[in-house]
Order: structure tokens, then sequence, then C-alpha cells
């Protein structure tokens, strides 16, 4: 739904509040009319119910507002002596129009003092996980979120088996635009591999069921920080289906609400209005060969040719932490490395040769924007303009199949092609201008990684966070205690330099703070 119809929808749930509670809130001794203002009556509301007024925050926050309302509904109830189980249960089920039936034809007493501590242990334990939940819900959503490395696209950098914690704030906190979904998942209910949110996913009815209609509008708290050239970002997989990621289908619409793509992070190599080329494996921005500092580990396949003698394979990609790699048919090794870990390699006087894997100009690998003509490959690719908010693009058909997604999937425009024609909603159209930045986002596991060269660019309504610490990492070949990375623990994603690991200092804080809250208990207990 459109702001617009968003705002008649509440309207329209505050003609509804109105109907079933202005008696109420006249028992309360309060005025009929009260029940009618939109938020100054939820703010009534809080003082008849004996709740705080920052209560009514939570019930305008997507996701955390589906715990609200019913805590809401029980607590309106309760403060009118409707106390038992069966009360609570009809008014939630009947999603709070129970309350019509005590307003109309009960004739219930305003208890002013009533108690709101939970009459049984299973009540305040339930009222405690509750809270917790929101309170996560909230942390999840607009400050920090945890995140799993799913695969070795950032090897070296990043590793399969880190766990991140992925600043929300840095770019601004992105409203969930999925309004009705479980907290604290993505796209899927963990053992029950079930969809985790509401969302008619047939193509036929993307823009008609009244489910998606139930979608909120992009919107985005403002952040204090631009997304620079090489930082680490994660997003949601542009060209992501209910499908398996790896199954990319340019020309396929996508009926995924955004906010629950596929996450993944990636290396934002180009930002908007820059211009990219690879040339034989590396990255030139408006001309300028890329550098990274050093803890970037930029990694491409090389071949180790040793005669098939003299060197065990294994021990190599043990001492370089090489875990991509195999032997070919005449015995020379496939390995995944660096530049700097290629040239040591070289130096063992067991390899005959050591050449990097590059596909040369003019072979087609089905990149974007899927032009055979262009010959552009996954070494070799571009020059290409990186599409920056409010800049103007010439449309032909030769320049329409690199901007035709973003003027259709990320933009919301319809667009048709009648000969030479281009007509964007049912007007002829020679130009675009971009709504939304977009960005260029690859693995620095170069020729491994499924990246903005399979589905071109990432806009800025994709992007969820920026990671920023790696509280916890485990290798998953090992066993026990070993599979515990302990100098990875509490390291730092940006920066320079060997990563530091700050575990030690967070076990010292923990420490800390039980001693002083020991003390503290028994002072007060003395």
């Amino acid at each position: 739904m459109t702001l617009t119809q968003w705002f008649i929808f509440l309207l329209i749930i505050q003609v509804v509040h109105f109907l079933g509670t202005w008696k109420l809130y006249v028992k309360a001794g309060r005025q009929a009319w009260e029940a009618a203002i939109p938020i100054y009556n939820a703010l009534v509301l809080m003082k008849i119910i004996n709740r705080p007024k920052w209560w009514v925050i939570l019930l305008f926050i997507p996701i955390v507002n589906l715990f609200m309302f019913p805590i809401i509904w029980v607590e309106t109830i309760r403060s009118f002596g409707r106390n038992s189980r069966i009360d609570t249960i009809l008014v939630i089920i009947t999603f709070g129009l129970y309350i019509y039936y005590v307003n109309y034809l009960l004739d219930v007493k305003y208890v002013e003092d009533r108690s709101l501590t939970p009459r049984s242990a299973t009540g305040e334990w339930i009222s405690s996980i509750v809270f917790a939940i929101i309170a996560a819900t909230l942390v999840h959503t607009y400050i920090m979120q945890p995140y799993t490395i799913p695969s070795s696209s950032l090897e070296k950098t990043l590793l399969i088996g880190d766990f991140l914690f992925v600043s929300k704030f840095h770019y601004g906190a992105r409203v969930p635009m999925t309004t009705i979904a479980a907290p604290m998942v993505h796209d899927t209910i963990p053992l029950l591999k079930k969809k985790s949110y509401l969302f008619d996913d047939d193509i036929s009815k993307k823009k008609t069921s009244w489910l998606n209609k139930l979608q909120l509008p992009y919107l985005r708290i403002p952040g204090f920080q631009k997304i620079e050239r090489n930082s680490i970002v994660v997003f949601n997989q542009p060209a992501d289906t209910l499908l398996d990621m790896n199954d990319f289908q340019p020309d396929r619409n996508y009926y995924k609400p955004i906010d629950k793509k596929t996450n993944l992070v990636k290396r934002c190599v180009a930002v908007a209005g820059d211009s990219l080329e690879i040339r034989d494996g590396y990255i030139y921005i408006n001309g300028e060969r890329t550098k990274y500092n050093d803890r970037a580990k930029i990694q491409y396949n090389f071949f180790v040719n040793t005669g098939g003698k003299g060197i065990n394979p294994t021990s190599l990609r043990n001492r370089y932490n090489v875990r991509e790699g195999g032997v070919m048919p005449d015995g020379t090794y496939r390995l995944t490395l660096t530049d700097t870990e290629a040239a040591k390699i070289a130096k063992n006087p067991a390899v005959i040769n050591i050449t990097k894997s590059m596909q040369p100009k003019g072979i087609d690998s089905g990149v974007f924007p899927q032009i055979p003509s262009l010959g552009w490959n996954t070494d070799n690719f571009g020059p290409i303009y990186i599409p920056k908010k409010g800049a103007t693009v010439k449309l032909t058909k030769e320049s329409l199949p690199f901007y035709k997604r973003i003027i259709r999937e990320y933009e919301g425009n319809d667009l048709i092609i009648k000969g030479n024609d281009i007509l964007i909603n049912d007007k002829d159209a020679d130009s675009y201008t971009f709504k939304q930045d977009y960005y260029w986002m690859m693995g620095d596991n170069r020729q491994n990684s499924l990246d903005a060269r399979a589905w071109g660019y990432v806009p800025f309504d994709h992007v969820v966070g920026k990671p920023v610490l790696i509280w916890f990492s485990w290798e998953t070949n090992e066993k026990g205690i070993k599979k515990v990375r302990w100098d990875r623990l509490f390291t730092t994603v940006g920066g320079s330099g060997e990563p530091v690991s700050y575990f030690k200092f967070f076990i010292g804080a923990l420490l800390l703070w039980f001693i002083i809250d020991f003390f503290r208990k028994r002072k007060k207990n003395s």
C-alpha cells in the first residue's frame, strides 16, 4: 500500500476503536470524544489501563505491534474486571472485537487501582517472554542484527563460520516492509522450514492480492554514514526468488518482498556515479585501478604445476589457509590464492610454474546484462555506469538492457517495448532519471563468487547494514574445542592492520560486572 492508503487504513482502525471503546472511556471517567482522536486516544487509553505512555510508540512499530495490540486488548478488558482465562482467549482470537461485547452488552465497572502483577507464575513467565521478544526485536530491527557467513565469496577477509554483528544505524535502519512476519527470523522459520511471513507469491496476484497490499512502502531512518567504496555491506540479493538463489533468470519477475530476499555480504567495489571496469581480474574505477587496505584479501584461481611430485597440495592449502582447490588430470593443482600468496608459492623449488586462471576478452559467460555481443565475462567486464539518484541516462535499444530491471523491478514503473519505441507508464521515453542510488557488490574470492556480475546493480533500498564485529567464529571441519577460532572472537570487521581480538577484554568486563553486582546485592540484603 502507498502512504495515502495506509493513512486511510489507520483512520478506519480509529473508527473501529472509537465504536468499540467509547463507553469504556466514559466508565473510566473520560469523555467519549477522547476515544476518537488518533494518538491522543492511545495516550488516554494508557492512562486508563495504568500503563506507561511510551507504550504508544510500540503500537506504531511494524512487527513489534503484532505483540503490542493483543497486550493492549487484554489490558483493556482486565481494567474493567474481565480477568478470566476465557476472557483473555476470546479477546485475542477475535482480534480485539470481544471488546465490543464488553463495551455494549456487559455492565462492567472500571477498576482504577487494579494490580499489575501477574496472578500466577505462568502469567509472569509469559509476560517476561513477550517483552523480552519485543526488546530483542527492536534491537534486531533498528540497531544490530546477528548474521552468519554462509559462503566463501569473501574468504580470508570473512570466513565461513564467522558470526557477525551488523549495524543497522550506520546507513540508516530500514523500516520493515513486510508487516505480518515472525520476529527475529528472516525468510524461513527454523526447524519448521516454512515461510516466516505472510505474502502471496503467486506472480499473477503480485499487485492484486490483499496480503501483498499490507506491505509498507520503503522507509529508512536517516543514517550517519554513506556507503564508501570498498566497504563490506550486507544487502538483500536483488535477483532472489522463492527458489534456490543460484537459479538466476534475468528476465523473470521477482515476487519475494525486498526485506525477505536472501541476505548476502559482499564488498561494495563501486558506488553510485562511478564507472566500473574489470581488466584481467583487476577493478578500475573511473579509469584508476582500485587499491585496498591490508585487510582485504583479493583472490583468484591459480594453476600450480609441480610435475606431479615434490609438493603436497594439502600442506599448501593448510599453510595458506586455502579452502578451495583441486587436482587436474595432469597433476596440476588448482588453488585459490591472493597475488602475494601465489608469489610465495612460486618460489618453492618444487613448483615448475604457477599461472593465474583468466578468461580472455571476447568470451561471454552470461554476465550482466546478458548481451553476448559485448564479449564480457567475470574477468574482463565493462566499462559500466553505476546509476546515481537524480542522474538521467538516454534510453535506446542498446542501453535499455542495462536499466530495464531498474525501471521495472526496482523503481516500480510499467515498461513496454514496441519496435523501436520505449514506453514508460504509457508515455514515450528516450531518457530515464533514477529515483535512488545503486551499488556494485562483489566477493573478494573473485572467480568463485556469485555477485553483481551475474545480477547487476544493487539498489539502496536493498541495503541491510554494515558488518562491524565478529563476535564468534568456528571452523566447521574441526572437532571439539578446536572448532573455535579464538583469534577471531570479538574482532572488528573494518579498519586496517591485523585484526585484534577483544575477547579477553569482554570476559574481563563481564567478570567485573558480576563482581560489582554480587557486592551490590550483598550490601542491599545486609
